[in-house]
């Protein structure tokens, strides 16, 4: 009796042990992918800082690797070790959102959810759900900032502005691009808005690897070309999408002779140390602050609640279709820097210190 009494006992622990001690998955044992597009630019850098810290600091392991300079076969190499490696999630901030489609097919043979961070992954229904900023809100603001730093509504014109967007390969350029023209393409059809180069397509405005090279290339050419300069035709603003844009043009500004007392209005995105210098040197007039620890907080709780099996927490079903599928998704509201906000935003909130900031 005595001797069947514990065999059952060891059935039972058995049973608990295979089956019991399954259900809920300890943290700590538990790796997370994070795919980091470069680390050529400030931005990528402090995402992936950041979302290594938090996830670490919820208890679980991260291979967070950076694909070279915008390596794309790189990037698709890293991710298959990821997914051979058994990561549970993958966090993935693609070079180009289209390039993906092969090597996430075996993430989703493995059953790993994929979280396309703050960039869409095109063609592929292997996407669980995407993180990001508002972007098409992230034009409208830059736009509307062009407006009313222009005093477009109260004042006859013309003005005269060129325009630049982001990679051609990069899915967010329709919505930085897309609500930055919603504000400004209505004064460029009046006449209140001049393009000179007459360049207002998207194809014609891209930049690509959103190259601060590139970028100064194009608007040396287009100063060339059409005769910008303080001491030739008109220039009153530049739409740029981001910093590593707006970068590039203040250098090719700066040098056709273009001071703080006359720089046209510049717009940029990120909030990236050196933009926040030109904006207190007078020659970046503001950037969208993408605060990335907010999105990485919401990353790590969407990975939590892949983890446990809960209810991921979204705010759109509608906007981000990949091709495939709408990508179920959750938008952070970004806000915007200028001289007079950017203290408050960037360093009392500790983003940046005084000596970050140091001209």
């Amino acid at each position: 009796m005595k001797k069947s009494l514990c065999v059952l006992l060891m059935v039972l622990l058995t049973v608990a042990t295979l089956f019991g001690a399954g259900t809920k998955e300890d943290a700590s044992v538990i790796k997370i992918g994070v795919s980091m597009p470069t680390q050529s630019l400030q931005r990528w850098n402090q995402d992936g800082a950041n979302m290594k810290s938090q996830l670490e600091a919820a208890g679980y392991k991260v291979d967070l690797q950076y694909a070279g300079d915008n390596d794309i076969p790189t990037q698709v190499a890293q991710l298959e070790n990821m997914i051979t490696t058994g990561c549970k999630v993958l966090v993935i901030a693609s070079i180009d959102g289209s390039a993906l489609s092969e090597v996430l097919k075996q993430a989703k043979a493995k059953n790993i959810a994929v979280i396309a961070y703050d960039r869409l992954i095109m063609n592929t229904d292997a996407v669980t759900y995407y993180a990001t900023f508002d972007n098409f809100k992230v034009g409208t603001i830059q736009g509307t900032y062009i407006r009313d730093a222009l005093k477009l509504d109260s004042t006859p014109g013309p003005y005269y502005i060129e325009l630049f967007t982001g990679s051609p390969d990069d899915n967010n350029i329709n919505f930085f691009f897309g609500g930055a023209m919603s504000i400004l393409e209505p004064y460029i059809k009046s006449g209140k808005l001049i393009v000179r180069s007459g360049q207002t397509t998207k194809a014609q405005v891209a930049t690509l690897n959103w190259s601060t090279e590139e970028a100064q290339k194009r608007m040396e050419n287009l100063i060339t070309a059409n005769n910008y300069g303080p001491k030739g035709n008109r220039l009153d603003a530049v739409y740029s999408s981001n910093d590593s844009i707006a970068n590039g043009l203040t250098n090719a500004l700066v040098a056709a002779g273009y001071t703080k007392d006359n720089f046209p209005i510049i717009t940029g995105q990120d909030c990236d140390k050196p933009s926040v210098k030109n904006m207190l040197m007078g020659l970046q007039s503001m950037s969208i602050f993408k605060d990335t620890r907010t999105l990485a907080s919401k990353v790590v709780e969407m990975v939590n609640s892949i983890v446990k099996g809960e209810k991921v927490d979204i705010n759109d079903t509608e906007t981000y279709n990949n091709g495939v599928k709408v990508v179920p998704s959750y938008l952070c509201d970004p806000v915007f820097a200028t001289v007079d906000n950017y203290k408050a935003l960037l360093i009392d909130s500790g983003y940046y210190t005084e000596a970050d900031l140091k001209i």
